[in-house]
């Protein structure tokens, strides 16, 4: 099993969109191959900064997301809207990779 947090801080004036790109993002990406959970919750210290927890089963199943078509949709929309970039904690066999 893959765990992956991904934490992202949004400019305040683009929090709107964020939140609307992001249901379009999670709705396509529950549909993958290998997804068993994805999901977007808002910090509770900050408003502005959103975390995505995901579980794939396998590594492969979690680079073809990397791949999907929804995903570089999802980057070219997100991207103007973001602060700071996405820190990507990954999570598997007893070991964190940061990307």
């Amino acid at each position: 099993m893959i765990y992956v947090v991904a934490t992202t801080k949004v400019k305040p004036d683009g929090r709107e969109a964020f939140i609307a790109g992001a249901k379009d993002c999670i709705a396509a990406t529950r549909q993958e191959k290998g997804c068993v959970y994805y999901d977007s919750h808002t910090s509770i210290n900050d408003p502005n900064t959103f975390v995505v927890v995901e579980r794939w089963e396998t590594r492969d199943d979690l680079n073809a997301h990397g791949r999907a078509p929804h995903m570089k949709t999802w980057r070219a929309l997100s991207a103007p809207l973001k602060e700071s970039p996405t820190v990507i904690e990954i999570i598997s066999d007893g070991k964190v990779e940061m990307l």
